[in-house]
Parts: structure tokens; C-alpha cells; sequence
């Protein structure tokens, strides 16, 4: 007897209604950059980036981690690495934060640790703590290292100066960048800075580290904790949000009978769909929106509503919180604005 070829026994299965479709992969998020800050004054913005990996004298490699202030170019940090995962750099950056405070933006490429191709919009753990440090995320296009100039700048002499020869393990090259980053600070003047030193021009941050604020959505009807796989359980139903945002606690709002909106602070995630257990992403609000914007902007449509009855639902660009953090119809927008601003 002949058996007969896969696809055919496929094809008869699946006529008769026996065969399922597997459930397609979210596609990873493409890489995209954000507004750049200008950064004119100190810690306005910090930049940090891995420096190309070299190999040791004992054969080992090196991943040495780098952040700098963009204003007054100067080091803040230089570490040597033997991995470029995120646990030691967090704890390495959480070190930094406790002696010189909090920038207000950071700066970095699309690459691990700073972002993660597969995370909802491309987050990272990383990237997620210090947002929730109300560190603004700024990422450069791929490809165009120039928009990270004064950093990548700063490693070319950093590679010649301190990795040539490299060291025999990872404690003399961390030794060799320790005296780096002294030299580079306190005794080379830098022609941009009115032939100054760095540690002439910068200073320690007025914004101290007081661990992780607590998350509060005031102007949502609830909040769920997205659990370690990832997902949020509403009316006992899981819905799947990403691993990235374990841990968070988001806010959610009733727009229509089985629509809601996810927010995590005040950055508006999606919409869930209760009855198709998903949830539909919009969007990008870690994009060119993190950047100020002008008082009100509105963002994207959600189908199903009656917009003849309701409108279409706007996002508050704002920097007064109780605004920021509703979603309102047009015509309830002059009214609300109107309130603030006492104007009638």
C-alpha cells in the first residue's frame, strides 16, 4: 500500500474541518529612532552605550559599559563587563543614580540591554525602569551612530588610549579605564567647552534617586499586575500584554462595552478587546512622543464607537497630571480645559 504524501493528507484533513491554524507570532517591533533632546545644560541628557567588545589577555572578552553627559562631556562612567546582560548593567547604573542623581533623558542605541526587539515597542526591562524613574527614553536611528556623536567620539579615544594593549583580566582593564576616566574629567581641557575640563563644567544632579515611585491611575476604573508570563487577568480572562512589562502595574479604562485602555503611567499601551482576548497596539507612545509636546494632541481612533454619538477619543498631551491622565471626547475637552484655566 502507497502512503500518500503529507500535504495531501493534510489537504484531506483539512477539508473535513480536523486541521487548526496555528496562531500567528507578533512580528517584532522595527527598530525606529525617537526625537533627540538638544541636552544644552547638565544632566538634561546622559548617553550610554557598549563599546565594541575586545578580547583580554587571557582570551576573555570584554564588554566595557560607558555613559556620559552630553553637555559637559563628561565620563560618568566607564565598566568593564563580561556580558552585556541586563542585571549587572541595572545594578551598575543603579549604583551611578544613588551618587549622582537622575538625568531627565538618556540616550542609546536599539541594542540589548537598552531595548529589546521582540518587547512591546521595543522596551526592555531597562528601558522600562527608567521610565519608571520619569527618565525620558531617547533612541537613535539605526545605523546613524552620528546621532550619538560626542559619545562615539569620546570611545574612539577611549579605545586607543585604554584598551591598546588590553588588559591581562577584566581587574586591570577596569584599572586602565579607572585612570582613563580621571584623565579624561580632570585634566584634558576640551576645545567645545572653552578649552575647560568636564569636572569644571559639570555637577551632580538636583534630581536625587528615591528608589521607585509607586504607580497610581486615579482617573482609570482599575489596575491589574501583569504577571511574570506576561499577561493581565480581567472578569477571568487573560489577556496577553508582553513579559517585558512584568511585574507593572497598568492602568484600565472602560471606553464601550468590552473595549479598555491599557496605560502604563501616563502612556497609553492599547486597547483590549475582552471578547477576542487581545489587546490592539497603536502608536508607538515610546516614539518621537516622548519628546514635549503642545498642550493637545489627539491619537488614534477606536473602532466600534459610535463617533457620531461620542466623538473620537483624544490623548491629553499636557504636563499637569490629572489631565494627562484621561482620555476625553472633544466635547468635554473646552469644558475640562476650561476649568483649569478658569476660563468658561
Amino acid at each position: 500500500m502507497r502512503i500518500p504524501a503529507q500535504s495531501t493528507v493534510h489537504a484531506v484533513l483539512g477539508r473535513h474541518g480536523l486541521v487548526k491554524r496555528a496562531r500567528k507570532r507578533r512580528r517584532a517591533s522595527k527598530a525606529e529612532g525617537t526625537a533627540l533632546s538638544a541636552g544644552l545644560r547638565p544632566n538634561d541628557l546622559w548617553c550610554a552605550d557598549f563599546k565594541g567588545e575586545f578580547k583580554l589577555g587571557n582570551r576573555r572578552y570584554c564588554h566595557p559599559l560607558t555613559v556620559s553627559d552630553h553637555a559637559s562631556r563628561y565620563l560618568l562612567m566607564c565598566e568593564a563587563f563580561d556580558t552585556t546582560k541586563e542585571k549587572p548593567v541595572i545594578e551598575a547604573l543603579l549604583a551611578l543614580f544613588r551618587e549622582r542623581g537622575l538625568p531627565s533623558s538618556s540616550r542609546t542605541d536599539n541594542g540589548l540591554p537598552f531595548a529589546s526587539p521582540n518587547g512591546l515597542y521595543n522596551l526592555s526591562k531597562l528601558s522600562m525602569w527608567w521610565l519608571r524613574l520619569d527618565i525620558n527614553i531617547e533612541r537613535i536611528k539605526p545605523g546613524h551612530p552620528q546621532q550619538n556623536g560626542r559619545h562615539e567620539r569620546m570611545h574612539l579615544t577611549l579605545k586607543k588610549e585604554a584598551t591598546r594593549p588590553p588588559g591581562m583580566n577584566s581587574l586591570q582593564q577596569q584599572a586602565k579605564f579607572d585612570t582613563f576616566l580621571i584623565e579624561f574629567n580632570d585634566e584634558r581641557p576640551h576645545e567645545a567647552l572653552s578649552m575647560r575640563t568636564p569636572s569644571e563644567v559639570d555637577n551632580a544632579s538636583v534630581r536625587a534617586y528615591d528608589g521607585l515611585p509607586d504607580l497610581d491611575y486615579p482617573f482609570h476604573d482599575r489596575d491589574a499586575l501583569v504577571t511574570a508570563s506576561g499577561r493581565i487577568c480581567m472578569y477571568r480572562k487573560k489577556i496577553h500584554v508582553s513579559t517585558v512589562l512584568a511585574g507593572q502595574r497598568l492602568g484600565i479604562k472602560e471606553l464601550e462595552d468590552g473595549i479598555w485602555l491599557l496605560s502604563f503611567m501616563s502612556y497609553d499601551l492599547g486597547y483590549i478587546d475582552l471578547e477576542q482576548r487581545t489587546l490592539q497596539t497603536i502608536d508607538n507612545p515610546f516614539g518621537t512622543r516622548l519628546q514635549p509636546m503642545s498642550p493637545v494632541q489627539t491619537v488614534t481612533y477606536v473602532f466600534g464607537l459610535d463617533t457620531g454619538k461620542y466623538g473620537a477619543p483624544g490623548r491629553i498631551r499636557t504636563p499637569d497630571p490629572q489631565i494627562r491622565s484621561l482620555v476625553l471626547y472633544p466635547a468635554e475637552l473646552p469644558v475640562l480645559m476650561g476649568a483649569k484655566t478658569g476660563l468658561s
